[in-house]
């Protein structure tokens, strides 16, 4: 969108981008710094779950952000190192070296790009709601937990100066959103652990942070085939798991903006994201759901400017503001991450009432969405699983729908069986015994007119009726079917088996 200016006379009408306002820009880079100071310990956090020096996860934060803000199909999404690709690149990195870890973030970038165009993303209208439901809070609780070790061994003043976070962060809203309560907080507390002199784990204790930019370069692994078997399975989870996420976090970010953005173009925007983080020596990553709330909920933004200030607030403060930063206490970051855990978390999908009014097969998708994606860490295995639940339930649920009903004709010399409903191979498995074969009459006539063919399983079953038929001399018709179904049925019908 952009903004038309007024035309002066004798000029013609000038526009430009809404971003380049004073009020919209404020936003936009203040909502991208609280957004880089969270950034800091997660992206720390999640090299030492993969198992690398803290500048990796740092670097690949940095250069994801600045890149997908360029490439990317959802303005104000951000996207940087997370910890769904730490624990997917963790065993190769830990078996043979970081050189590795980055060639595998390289041919995953690739296949993102691949998957991209060949328009992966338009597998997203196949996720059920309820697995977008059990996908949030499944972030939601992952988002909470991540934060408990940071509050685990630690002096009594850690968790005062939580509960003062806390307090800023829900009440300042509340009063006014000039400025936002997250950089409040961080402000806040930095300043009083500062002067007063109080001991409590900063983020500087996380690990070191990098004093120089980072270096252009390819990893040091042989390029041969035995590289590339080695790569190639963590390479194509890296980007499925990255795909997933983003997508689904891209789809999110749409709910709550009132926008639509470009799912196909954020694809394989993640891949030469991840490609120019491979190249700059980062461990990869995708959109990440608890940044991403703060720069759309907290922050109010809404442009790429928000994620490209965010890669670049990110390392300026790492490198050159490296001192400054490294005595954030911990408690501040944790606060922030906490609330934007409550934030995100669907509570009204747990309320009795929902509960009682949502079918239990949607319950049930919800919840096992939710438990494998806590239980693993793995947000591709969740959905997946999700996704799982709700087809074999809704093909249980469908399969019960078909009926068959018959009618005798007043001679006795045909009966006519009507089916309805859908025919595919969850419902058409019993459908060859519902028929009384020994019974029946000479002619028996099959009305299909309610029905639809589905599937080969369906093609099989009429088969089977058939051969049931013909064995005792009865003459079968079928009639009624759709244009659909009869092209389905005339090409595979009697081909199916060896019995003809």
């Amino acid at each position: 969108m952009t903004t038309v200016l007024p035309a002066l006379p004798g000029r013609t009408t000038l526009s430009r981008p809404p971003w380049l306002h004073l009020s919209v820009l404020r936003v936009e880079a203040v909502s991208g710094l609280v957004v880089a100071l969270a950034l800091i310990p997660e992206a720390i956090a999640f090299s030492i779950i993969a198992g690398v020096d803290p500048r990796v996860g740092l670097f690949a934060s940095f250069t994801m952000a600045v890149t997908i803000a360029f490439v990317g199909g959802r303005p104000a999404m951000i996207s940087a190192a997370t910890g769904a690709i730490a624990l997917v690149v963790a065993p190769l990195a830990r078996e043979h070296g970081v050189d590795h870890l980055i060639a595998a973030v390289l041919l995953g970038g690739v296949f993102q790009v691949l998957l991209g165009v060949a328009g992966v993303a338009r597998l997203m209208r196949f996720l059920p709601r309820s697995v977008m439901v059990g996908f949030v809070n499944a972030l939601a609780i992952l988002i909470f937990t991540s934060q408990l070790p940071y509050l685990v061994d630690v002096p009594w003043t850690v968790y005062a100066l939580l509960a003062v976070g806390l307090v800023v962060l829900v009440g300042l809203p509340r009063l006014t959103r000039a400025v936002p309560g997250p950089l409040v907080a961080i402000a806040l507390l930095t300043g009083f652990t500062v002067v007063a002199g109080v001991v409590v784990p900063t983020v500087g204790d996380q690990g070191a942070l990098p004093d120089s930019l980072p270096v252009l370069g390819l990893p040091d692994v042989p390029l041969d085939l035995a590289t590339l078997q080695l790569i190639a399975p963590y390479a194509l989870t890296i980007a499925l798991v990255g795909l997933i996420e983003s997508l689904m976090t891209a789809k999110l970010v749409d709910d709550i903006t009132d926008t639509r953005s470009d799912k196909t173009r954020e694809s394989w925007g993640q891949g030469v994201a991840n490609i120019v983080t491979g190249f700059f020596g980062g461990m990869g990553g995708c959109a990440m759901i608890g940044q991403t709330m703060i720069n759309v909920k907290d922050g109010g933004a809404r442009t790429r400017v928000s994620t490209f200030l965010a890669g670049v607030f990110l390392l300026v403060l790492v490198v050159a503001l490296g001192e400054v930063v490294a005595v954030i206490p911990m408690a501040a970051l944790v606060g922030v991450m906490i609330m934007v855990a409550v934030g995100t978390f669907d509570w009204h999908s747990i309320r009795p009432a929902t509960l009682r009014m949502m079918p239990l097969s949607e319950t049930a998708v919800m919840v096992s969405t939710v438990a494998v994606t806590v239980a693993t860490h793995n947000l591709a295995y969740g959905v997946a699983v999700g996704v799982l639940v709700a087809m074999v339930l809704f093909a249980r649920r469908v399969a019960h729908v078909v009926e068959v009903t018959s009618v005798v004709d007043p001679d006795g010399g045909t009966k006519l069986y009507r089916v309805s409903g859908q025919l595919f191979f969850a419902s058409s498995n019993d459908l060859v015994y519902q028929f009384d074969y020994g019974s029946d009459p000479d002619e028996v006539v099959i009305d299909l007119s309610a029905a639809h063919v589905w599937d080969a399983s369906t093609v099989a079953a009429l088969d089977a009726i058939r051969t049931k038929y013909a064995a005792r001399g009865t003459t079968l018709t079928v009639v009624g079917m759709n244009d659909g179904s009869r092209a389905r049925h005339d090409r595979m019908a009697g081909r199916l088996s060896g019995a003809h």
